[in-house]
């Protein structure tokens, strides 16, 4: 039967920050739903099941700090963990706190309406739900909604059509297959390798070449975790000062060009010895200073170009269109030595346009490729999508999707002026997707829930960010991320990806730790930048 109930507390998501949201309105006493659209959870982890899905900040790092207990008692197998280990560790997460009797699955949540007489928000889902809640947290992700297929002719094809995003959970055997690969984005440059052991022949589609640094997996080291073990306080609160939320990536004040070419590449080389984002950690200007970044982006692409045999190959896998980490860097498993296999060919589409998709192939505007499996790795409409997948209104009917028409605006990240009691996880205008995800989404997840905490010790109907507040906050955010070298890619970060999609640098790269501070002092000057509603 439909749900008619009403609830402090609605959370639309059962990731990460889902299920940490509900843990802690829990602790407050509070009445939660959370509604997830997948069958069970996990988020990114539940859905992205492509070959060779793998976690990019190392496993020790990137799990939740907020309970000792659980952190000592789980072993980690990789150092970087891969989606099957991760989704066994969220699900274990769900067991241990008994979280699941307040999440209904399989149910995808089509509206959240502000009530302004009775101010609460009314969510309705597809499954005929019409909740009432008085707080609405939006802990949908910020890459978990597919961009929309722009492949031309893709409809055409009669053979199976895989989406990276969107992966079969019991897996795919491409045993004997011709395989066209379209994209050769993250999910692309982990899932190949993996498809090409499989195939008798792929073809790789590639439009954008992009840098990837080797994750030099392997078992977890002892070492490693018996001193993260020893010192896990010590660990955690540097994570949470570091301006990525992660202690790979280490923090210094040296430049580049202030060292000899010697001594910088002694530094690069050991970097890339260690692997991972190690290398964007070297010198404390390679996102603010071209020249500085060019220096490590030559690095990395003579390091490409010694791993590929042919060298009109190695040539069209350079990136040479942005500067480094100006989209996210990669991190790859044998990415760049697949293109050595004598079963796989590489087509620059800016040199072969794809002009169409066929029943049974793939054709180029010099050549057909016949294949029988089509592999979409195309993307995420990036940090706003899933929000605007909602119909989201607040006061006076103002739709989420038309106030962000020219980009996404709010204060902090965390809410947005005009929807009160509506808080938003690592979204737009906050570090999330530059830093340690499960880092961001614990400070956030702790600040609503304390926020929370305030509204309602205080009996007041709800909390609401200013209009000045908000606006100060979007001219900081652009402010701070033009003075670095991210708005010269065409990035997720950009909504580059996206046709029509504003041109608007999202995150906000002024510092986790500098972040968490900020979002600190609002908190304790009693919630500065925010009003509070009487009942």
């Amino acid at each position: 039967m439909a749900d008619t109930s009403s609830y402090d507390v609605v959370i639309i998501g059962a990731g990460f920050s889902g299920l940490y949201m509900l843990h802690k309105v829990r602790a407050q006493g509070l009445t939660a739903r959370v509604y997830e659209a997948g069958e069970g959870v996990g988020g990114t982890w539940y859905w992205n099941r492509y070959p060779g899905a793998r976690v990019d900040i190392e496993s020790q790092e990137y799990s939740y700090s907020f309970d000792e207990k659980l952190e000592l008692e789980w072993e980690w197998s990789e150092r970087y963990a891969s989606q099957p280990e991760l989704l066994k560790y969220v699900n274990h997460v769900a067991d241990r706190f008994d979280l699941r009797r307040d999440i209904q699955f399989k149910t995808k949540v089509l509206s959240t309406i502000f009530d302004e007489a009775a101010k609460r928000w009314t969510v309705t889902t597809d499954h005929g739900d019409k909740v009432s809640a008085k707080f609405c947290v939006m802990a949908t992700g910020c890459l978990s909604v597919p961009k929309d297929v722009d492949v031309p002719g893709a409809d055409n094809f009669k053979g199976p059509v895989y989406r990276t995003s969107r992966w079969p959970h019991e897996g795919v055997d491409f045993t004997g297959m011709r395989v066209a690969v379209i994209g050769t984005g993250s999910s692309a440059i982990q899932s190949i390798p993996q498809i090409a052991k499989q195939a008798s022949q792929m073809t790789v589609f590639q439009r954008t070449p992009n840098f990837s640094l080797p994750a030099n997996n392997g078992p977890a080291n002892k070492d490693v975790v018996a001193d993260w073990k020893a010192n896990r306080a010590e660990r955690r609160e540097a994570q949470r000062n570091a301006p990525f939320a992660s202690v790979m990536i280490k923090e210094t004040d040296v430049t580049a060009l202030s060292v000899s070419e010697e001594d910088r590449r002694k530094m690069y080389e050991q970097c890339w010895d260690i692997g991972g984002f190690s290398l964007l950690g070297a010198y404390g200007d390679l996102i603010t200073d071209i020249a500085a970044n060019d220096t490590a982006a030559d690095f990395a692409r003579e390091k490409i170009r010694a791993l590929i045999k042919d060298p009109k190959v190695a040539d069209k896998l350079l990136p040479r269109n942005h500067p480094i980490a100006t989209k996210r860097p990669c991190v790859d498993i044998g990415y760049f030595e697949t293109y050595n296999r004598d079963n796989v060919e590489l087509v620059d589409v800016n040199e072969d346009p794809i002009v169409s998709i066929t029943a049974d192939s793939v054709k180029t505007r010099n050549a057909e490729y016949k294949i029988d499996a089509l592999v979409l790795a195309i993307g995420f409409d990036a940090m706003t999508g899933a929000l605007n997948a909602i119909d989201i209104r607040g006061r006076g009917g103002m739709s989420l999707k038309e106030k962000w028409h020219d980009g996404p605006r709010n204060y902090l990240g965390l809410m947005v002026a005009g929807f009160p009691n509506m808080f938003i996880v690592t979204g737009p205008g906050s570090p999330s997707v530059l830093t340690n995800m499960m880092v961001s989404i614990e400070q956030h997840v702790e600040w609503i829930s304390g926020c929370i905490a305030h509204v309602n010790e205080r009996q007041a109907s709800g909390i609401e960010a200013t209009e000045t507040a908000e606006d100060e906050w979007v001219l900081h955010v652009n402010e701070v991320g033009n003075t670095t070298l991210y708005p010269l890619a065409n990035s997720w970060y950009m909504g580059a990806n996206v046709p029509g999609k504003p041109r608007v640098f999202m995150p906000y790269i002024g510092g986790f730790g500098v972040y968490r501070q900020k979002c600190n002092e609002v908190a304790a000057n009693g919630y500065e930048g925010f009003e509070l509603s009487s009942a």
